[in-house]
């Protein structure tokens, strides 16, 4: 049996958090749909009630203390915050269970290096598509939004990394995102 960690990771508006809690859901709401997979939360230096993902709230003075206290498997600095992954998520995989996380393009390469038996899966989506959900949320200004979508274009992937795009329905992309999972569970119990 070899546990495996998930990576998703995509750009702001690509609908990654509204595809991972789809995903959760649709397992929760299974018998012993999460017996085998746990989702890692997030802890990120911004309010509890801000942005669309079930994320752990840290001041910044928590995060720098529990970062050099060494409790972050992973840690990385974007857009203006600080987000970190739980040491918790290493306990998970040493148990055996497949473990989805909501990562960073950016810091993929960290994340390949700490843990060796990860899929990545990217989650894209067109350029207007992005725009409009950037702007629907009403988080940023139009040049933030702007700068997001530029760095949207200036990241590339590895050839490796599992591509969704997620242009359909939130069925039919939490569906794709639900494929990857469970055929890492299948090779994980194999």
């Amino acid at each position: 049996m070899s546990a495996r960690l998930i990576y998703v990771m995509g750009p702001s508006g690509s609908g990654k958090d509204s595809l991972l809690r789809r995903a959760r859901e649709t397992l929760e709401a299974r018998p012993q749909g999460l017996d085998r997979i746990c989702f890692a939360h997030r802890y990120i230096t911004r309010p509890a009630d801000a942005g669309a993902e079930n994320h752990i709230a840290l001041s910044p003075a928590e995060f720098l203390a529990r970062r050099r206290a060494g409790l972050f498997a992973l840690h990385w600095h974007s857009h203006g915050l600080d987000y970190g992954i739980g040491l918790e998520v290493e306990q998970w995989l040493a148990r055996g269970l497949t473990v989805v996380m909501n990562g960073s393009r950016e810091h993929l390469p960290a994340a390949q290096q700490r843990f060796s038996l990860l899929t990545a899966v990217a989650i894209s989506v067109d350029m207007q598509t992005q725009r409009q959900r950037l702007q629907a949320r009403a988080r940023e200004s139009a040049a933030a939004i702007e700068a997001r979508l530029a760095r949207t274009l200036s990241l590339r992937l590895p050839p490796e990394v599992l591509l969704i795009r997620n242009e359909g329905t939130l069925s039919e992309g939490a569906a794709q995102l639900l494929r990857v999972i469970e055929a890492a569970e299948t090779a994980a119990s194999a």
